[in-house]
């Protein structure tokens, strides 16, 4: 059975966001970020305390949270999606006379 390659284990939450709807741009900017700070961890275990709390949040975050509300936390910076229509009124008026 062949070990499992770095890359393979960043690209599985990346496939998460990726169903979510996010941008390619920004799933390979997480997984490159993610990568990278998985490397630095490798080359100096002396950051262990400070990094995996780290990565274990940026990790396991896509898994967590709905991808709906995902989507939504990264597109609110300014889209050009267009407004709401406005809320219906759906009150029924008063009789007239007052209150009966």
């Amino acid at each position: 059975m062949p070990a499992r390659q770095p890359e393979t284990i960043v690209l599985i939450p990346a496939r998460r966001l990726q169903l979510a709807g996010l941008r390619s741009r920004s799933i390979g900017l997480y997984a490159l970020v993610l990568w990278g700070l998985a490397f630095v961890l490798a080359v100096r275990p002396t950051v262990t305390r400070f990094l995996i709390p780290i990565l274990v949040v940026a990790y396991v975050a896509p898994f967590v949270v709905a991808p709906e509300r995902l989507s939504r936390i990264v597109r609110r910076g300014g889209s050009g999606d267009p407004p709401p229509p406005p809320m219906k009124n759906v009150t029924p008026p008063d009789p007239p006379g007052g209150d009966g």
